[in-house]
């Protein structure tokens, strides 16, 4: 079971995500709305792993990873993008992001993926 923080400023792409992490046991320490709650949240949870949408207000996912991973550079951050933006994703990527979903995702996928990550 990971610790698992969620944000997406979709309130239906959080229901849907803790539909997901609910099937695989997966305890949700905190869910931000914005990229701006998003930086905070996960340093008052420091979470096993989050899963972070690219396109936000405030703060934009690519922002989000900066700022989390030169704080904590082990950070496990997955994420989540309905954009074809080869470009960002790769920067991210580059930057510590461990992995990324396109929208729509699968849920046994994200599953998979989440356990992957957080047993490495």
């Amino acid at each position: 079971m990971a610790r698992v923080m969620i944000a997406d400023d979709s309130d239906a792409i959080r229901l849907v995500l803790r539909d997901i992490l609910s099937i695989g046991n997966h305890e949700i320490v905190a869910e931000a709305v914005n990229g701006a709650d998003a930086v905070e949240k996960f340093s008052e949870a420091v979470p096993d792993i989050m899963l972070l949408d690219l396109a936000m207000p405030k703060k934009d996912g690519l922002t989000v990873v900066k700022e989390v991973m030169a704080k904590y550079p082990q950070a496990k951050i997955i994420l989540i993008t309905a954009s074809d933006n080869q470009n960002v994703i790769n920067e991210c990527l580059k930057l510590g992001a461990s992995a990324f979903i396109s929208k729509p995702f699968d849920f046994d996928y994200v599953l998979k993926l989440i356990s992957s990550i957080t047993s490495s």
